[in-house]
């Protein structure tokens, strides 16, 4: 025959292990529920170094912007976003969105521009991967677009910044700040 003292172990014990798998329940649903299993995607590629060049406007020409993806992962131009800061020279910020920009040809009504319209839409006008179907980004390449004089004129010694955004991650993988010679 038991004890009477031996079932309240017994009940006791059951107590502590309910309560364990209710706390590690709680804790795993509250993680999904609460978003922290969003922060365990795929990290940002890694652009180990870039460069950057702003061909000054003359006239009707000029405007060039060119990044050139010196060092790291291979970028795939269809999980990217060029953001344009020209605050400091024409008061706008514009993106180029929908990347690759097909033929090349972003216009501000249609699906390659966002924001301020700070681009040149003549044809031809965006070049590299971030312009050509595929539109991977390796080290070594450069891509290159243009700011239309007649939206944004860029005086000698003004700067823009511009930054490559990863949209899956929205990580800035590139940042150079160019400056109008």
């Amino acid at each position: 025959m038991e004890s009477s003292s031996s079932r309240a172990v017994s009940s006791t014990i059951a107590t502590v292990l309910m309560v364990a798998i209710v706390v590690t329940l709680a804790a795993t649903i509250s993680t999904f529920a609460l978003g922290y299993a969003d922060e365990l995607r795929s990290p940002a590629p890694v652009v180990g170094e870039s460069s950057g060049e702003l061909v000054p406007q003359e006239g009707d020409s000029g405007g060039v912007v060119r990044i050139t993806h010196l060092g790291g992962d291979t970028l795939q131009a269809s999980n990217l976003e060029i953001v344009v800061d020209a605050r400091g020279a024409c008061g706008k910020t514009g993106r180029l969105v929908n990347l690759p920009a097909s033929g090349g040809d972003p216009r501000p009504e249609d699906e390659y521009v966002s924001g301020d319209d700070v681009f040149d839409n003549s044809y031809n006008s965006v070049g590299g991967p971030i312009g050509e179907a595929g539109g991977r980004w390796e080290a070594g390449e450069t891509s290159s677009f243009r700011i239309a004089k007649s939206e944004c004129e860029l005086d000698q010694g003004e700067a823009i910044t511009v930054r490559v955004v990863h949209t899956p991650t929205n990580s800035v993988v590139i940042e150079e700040t160019l400056t109008a010679g």
